[in-house]
């Protein structure tokens, strides 16, 4: 397998611009409810607004069981292909695409509808506590896509939320995972499948074994790019995605806000004392 080199965020945003939501939320399920099943995908299903992706707009999805959805098409794909210039395929955005499997008997669902998050308008799509290929329920996922509309601050702008509260399992059996882990893990981001530069973005950790796991050094559940715990914000503006800092970007920031505000405060002491 070649190896893939994680592309870098197209922009960087302060942080401080962004308010803060809640992890994986109820809610988004007045839709419908994804087939039990292995590799399938809904019908077409209206997000409730229009959606400038890449500098196409679409006003409708595709929900896929593995833990994406795309636009223009449905998509079954199992085996979670790098979101980097070597994918081509429907445009895709990705909070965890792996080889869910909700047929087993303790596992969850996936369900999505419309409603409102941070304020506005919403779609939502929820993997709760869902399994693995094959039929695994040992261990369970649960994490959200959530894409927010965005249109008052121009035509088919929107917001994408990655939310996690629980990853436990990486792969599928069929991509050589071994009891939901190793093989080939999961990748998380976005790609309009042309493969063209800035067309793609790939968090860090994906397809590294045990990286996006709870304890994890790339925790999706643990780690941030906007202050909110298990919660990752994108901004697509004029058809680019955009984003707050990654998570080492961001611990970065506020502690360097800190150490300003501290530095403040001591000249403010000082200079009461003088």
């Amino acid at each position: 397998m070649k190896k893939i080199t994680l592309c870098a965020l197209l922009s960087l945003f302060a942080f401080s611009n962004y308010a803060a939501a809640g992890p994986v939320t109820s809610g988004f399920n007045n839709l419908g409810t994804v087939a039990v099943c292995d590799d399938c995908y809904t019908p077409e299903v209206t997000l409730g607004f229009n959606a400038n992706y890449f500098g196409n707009t679409f006003d409708t999805t595709y929900v896929s069981n593995n833990g994406y959805v795309t636009f223009g098409s449905g998509q079954g794909t199992y085996t979670p292909t790098g979101l980097t210039a070597n994918y081509f395929g429907a445009p895709i955005i990705a909070p965890f695409f792996s080889d869910v499997d909700t047929r087993a008997a303790a596992g969850g669902t996936v369900t999505y509808g419309n409603g409102t998050y941070a304020g506005q308008n919403a779609f939502g799509v929820t993997w709760n506590q869902v399994g693995y290929y094959q039929a695994r329920d040992d261990k369970l996922n649960t994490f959200q896509l959530i894409l927010v509309d965005r249109n008052a601050t121009g035509a088919g702008n929107f917001d994408i939320y990655f939310n996690y509260d629980q990853v436990q399992w990486e792969t599928g059996e069929a991509d050589l995972g071994v009891n939901g882990l190793g093989g080939i893990s999961a990748s998380v981001g976005f790609a309009n499948g042309s493969g063209a530069a800035g067309t793609y973005n790939q968090l860090a950790g994906s397809l590294v074994n045990g990286a996006l796991l709870d304890g994890g050094i790339h925790s999706l559940a643990a780690g941030t790019n906007n202050g909110v715990t298990g919660q990752y914000l994108f901004q697509v503006r004029n058809g680019v995605i955009t984003a707050v800092p990654e998570p080492e970007t961001y611990a970065m920031l506020v502690a360097g806000l800190g150490l300003v505000g501290a530095m403040s405060r001591r000249r403010q002491r000082s200079k009461a004392a003088v």
